[in-house]
């Protein structure tokens, strides 16, 4: 069942907090919030945004990464799909 983009974290539910934000922000991606090379918000406006922990944001963005969602370069941000050259 795909997960409404616009979601909020369900602390008390089966499904970890990190793999709703990580499903929640797949949903926003695949809505276009944000298109193909282009930057989603920043660890820190996720945490403010979504109202969990640090380590939790960075949890779901690693799954993003490993799924080929996003990718990131460390002290810039995380960009939508796959590094340039990596086609």
């Amino acid at each position: 069942m795909p997960i409404n983009p616009d979601a909020e974290i369900d602390h008390e539910g089966p499904v970890t907090p990190y793999r709703q934000l990580a499903e929640i922000l797949k949903a926003r991606i695949a809505r276009g919030d944000w298109g193909e090379g282009r930057p989603i918000p920043s660890e820190n406006r996720l945490v403010q945004e979504y109202g969990l922990a640090r380590s939790t944001v960075r949890r779901a963005l690693a799954v993003l990464v490993e799924e080929g969602a996003v990718w990131t370069v460390q002290g810039r941000g995380t960009y939508v799909g796959q590094p340039p050259g990596d086609d």
